[in-house]
């Protein structure tokens, strides 16, 4: 399961949580403007925006999780199982495979505005990167500084839904999730006023009784609603070092810990947690075992290249001793 959110403070900033039981020895990547991105059914872009994100590199080819290009696009596919319905590849429209949207989009387009056109033609197909690689069922979400869409894969067709919110997680559907967060129109940062009863003397015992009622389970709807409120009622500086810091708590406040939820003999956690400037093209993360936040410049690198240029991630906690 996973969470991904946008925030924008001085700059914009994309970024998500991947929670899994496993790695897949992911790693920072740049992908120049002159990697030729090879595509099954459509062809290929031997130029297109430069990108920087986590991916794992197989063959020379970079599966992407999340990545935003050089434009200031983002977008970061999420577990979405028992929901995405990939189809066959077709004859009619633009068939994309699961594990080559993100390069697809992000090499060709600026803004979710030219997204959301380009989508009104487009199949999702189950076509597998490899043996090793089959199709991951998935959902996405496209972001730009002034908004966002999800985007879906279903039984019905590909579903398109502006997102308001600015955040997703898994199941269920997004439109679903997005009704339900109605049940929580209640909630608060400010001290409750009392409804209950004009009968009642009652006492504001603690600080942020405001909220009481936001769901702090690790299921797929907690988190969005919990990730939703954190993350609209957030406040920041106007500093790098502020906005970061003030994305990795939102972020934090969904993140998944060892032992809190069991599949079989492993247990899921939040593996890392990153933070994209949009802007600037900074990507920044923690690692579940590094708390400390890394970050790679895409314009540090050759972007008129044609080489992939991979970061692999810093696992060990890097401590500062004082004395």
């Amino acid at each position: 399961m996973c969470t991904a959110a946008n925030y924008t403070a001085e700059d914009h900033y994309f970024g998500r949580n991947l929670d899994l039981e496993y790695s897949y020895h992911e790693a920072v990547t740049v992908t120049p403007r002159n990697f030729p991105f090879e595509f099954r059914n459509v062809p290929a872009q031997n130029t297109h925006h430069a990108l920087i994100g986590m991916a794992t590199v197989a063959d020379d080819y970079p599966l992407y999780y999340d990545a935003t290009n050089e434009k200031g696009l983002s977008m970061a596919g999420l577990n979405f199982p028992g929901n995405a319905d990939y189809k066959p590849a077709s004859e009619d429209g633009t068939n994309i495979a699961s594990f080559e949207f993100i390069p697809w989009v992000l090499g060709q387009f600026e803004t979710v505005a030219e997204v959301r056109d380009a989508l009104a033609d487009v199949r999702i197909v189950d076509t597998a990167f490899s043996a090793e690689f089959p199709p991951s069922p998935l959902h996405w979400i496209i972001s730009d500084r002034t908004e966002s869409i999800s985007v879906e894969s279903v039984a019905e067709g590909l579903k398109v839904h502006d997102n308001p919110i600015q955040v997703l997680t898994n199941n269920p559907t997004f439109d679903i999730q997005l009704f339900n967060i109605n049940n929580y129109m209640n909630l608060s940062i400010d001290p409750p006023e009392p409804h209950f009863s004009k009968e009642i003397d009652f006492d504001v015992y603690s600080r942020g009784l405001g909220a009481v009622g936001l769901p702090g389970d690790l299921s797929s709807m907690s988190r969005f609603v919990k990730a939703a409120f954190t993350k609209v009622n957030s406040v920041s500086g106007r500093s790098e070092s502020e906005a970061i810091s003030q994305f990795f708590h939102i972020l934090g406040s969904v993140e998944q810990q060892r032992g809190c939820v069991r599949l079989g003999d492993k247990y899921e956690i939040t593996i890392y947690s990153s933070c994209c400037n949009t802007d600037k093209g900074i990507y920044y993360y923690r690692h579940y075992e590094n708390s400390q936040i890394t970050g790679v410049d895409m314009h540090k690198e050759d972007l008129d290249g044609t080489e992939l240029a991979s970061y692999p991630l810093v696992t060990e906690q890097q401590i500062l001793m004082k004395n």
